[in-house]
């Protein structure tokens, strides 16, 4: 295989909340389980950055941090601060340091719960930014709900928009949608760099349960770099994972378990 170098930002911040009776950071769930599903060897965030591309990495953290970054510490990673828990697209902002500091032009964005993506498929990811500025992770799921859809114009992708939007759409507009979103990215450190100057300046006003009540907090979506870029005239694709299986996310206690004996068959 062909040597391929890339920066890898990986989110790590999140507080996990999908995930009943577990407290901890889910990048250290362990897809080795010992004595019950929460505690084990092999953290999901050990699996991730095995696969992922040579290169500078860091992880974007918030929940849990000093925990995660004594697991980590042996990895070769940095670290970045979300000092305020404000969405995907504050994660990137939280890494604009590690961006301007890394002399790397391509760049990988992945979740920190998704731990099954293959070295072979970030590594087509990165080939495609020799004519795209941005590429975007796609695939089909069984059960479409949730996920956001890859609106695409002549095999680019001009928006990504979230189910709660396009759940409302025609059923025959939404026959017209069949990739989408599995969260993860490439894309040129140049017009990262350049267009999160423009992510800064469009907040989302969201409702969030924080400490048992309902608030109104500002997000930021990674997702809007898609439309932002595309209506500037830059170069937005896709690529497709073969098997759902790749870019399953651990959300839940069922996800952890699938993902435990996903990786107990991979491993023999």
């Amino acid at each position: 295989m062909e040597e391929v170098q890339a920066a890898s930002i990986i989110f790590a911040a999140g507080y996990g909340s999908r995930m009943k009776d577990f407290s901890g950071s889910k990048i250290l769930l362990p897809l080795i389980p010992g004595s019950n599903p929460f505690e084990g060897e092999h953290p999901i965030i050990f699996e991730i950055v095995r696969n992922l591309p040579r290169g500078p990495k860091t992880l974007v953290i918030h929940h849990k941090k000093d925990e995660v970054m004594k697991v980590t510490r042996d990895l070769g990673v940095f670290y970045c601060d979300q000092s305020v828990p404000n969405g995907t697209g504050g994660a990137l902002i939280a890494a604009q340091d590690f961006l301007e500091q890394t002399d790397q032009e391509y760049f990988i964005i992945t979740m920190g719960d998704i731990p099954f993506v293959m070295e072979t498929t970030y590594h087509n990811l990165i080939s495609h930014l020799k004519y795209l500025d941005l590429i975007v992770l796609g695939f089909k799921p069984m059960d479409r709900a949730q996920y956001g859809i890859l609106e695409i114009e002549n095999g680019n992708v001009k928006r990504i928009t979230e189910w709660r939007y396009w759940k409302d759409y025609s059923l025959e507009r939404q026959s017209h949608f069949q990739i989408f979103n599995s969260g993860i990215y490439a894309a040129r450190r140049s017009a990262l760099l350049k267009y999160l100057k423009k992510l800064k300046r469009r907040p989302h006003r969201v409702e969030k349960e924080r400490d048992g009540r309902i608030m109104v907090v500002e997000e930021y979506f990674i997702t809007d770099l898609v439309e932002l870029m595309s209506n500037d005239g830059l170069k937005v694709g896709f690529a497709l994972v073969e098997e759902e299986e790749e870019v399953m996310g651990i959300d839940t206690l069922e996800d952890l378990s699938l993902a435990q004996a996903i990786f107990a068959k991979r491993d023999v």
